[in-house]
């Protein structure tokens, strides 16, 4: 149901009718790169982590990784990703479709600065083979984004 979610949060926007949705799978970067035909970091990877057992959400560029020491010195602790089988439960969205739309508005959502070299960008959309392409500013718009951060590195 978490694709229908994301397709009822973009209902009567600029957005609606703009889901993509794939025969093969797009849960992982390299597998949405294939799906789209674009560069692995123009994928908007959305990742979720834990910090005092509540989540929050940072999306980064598909060929970056979290920077341990820049995530402990913004968050005053240890990355701590949420277990795979939790997901859903904290977010809303299955592993390999989560995110930053259709969330519970008590989950934090950052930007991290890896994807402000990119034009557009394709998140996934609630689904292990959806994504939908976006400028930053619409990503910005519609991920309700608490704030830009520097966590990441290029893998």
């Amino acid at each position: 149901m978490s694709i229908e979610n994301v397709r009822e949060f973009f209902k009567d926007t600029e957005l609606d009718g703009c889901i993509l949705e794939f025969n093969q799978s797009s849960a992982t970067v390299e597998l949405a790169a294939q799906a789209l035909e674009c560069d692995a970091d123009e994928i908007a990877k959305t990742l979720s982590f834990l910090i005092d057992e509540k989540p929050i959400i940072i999306v980064v560029s598909g060929k970056s990784k979290i920077d341990n020491a820049k995530y402990k010195s913004k968050f005053l602790t240890k990355a701590k990703m949420i277990p795979f089988e939790l997901v859903e439960q904290y977010t809303g969205h299955f592993p390999g479709g989560v995110c930053p739309f259709a969330l519970d508005k008590s989950i934090k959502v950052y930007l991290d600065e890896s994807l402000k070299s990119h034009e557009f960008v394709f998140p996934a959309a609630g689904s292990s083979n959806s994504a939908i392409k976006m400028t930053i500013q619409q990503l910005e718009k519609f991920s309700n984004y608490c704030e830009w951060i520097d966590v990441s590195k290029k893998s």
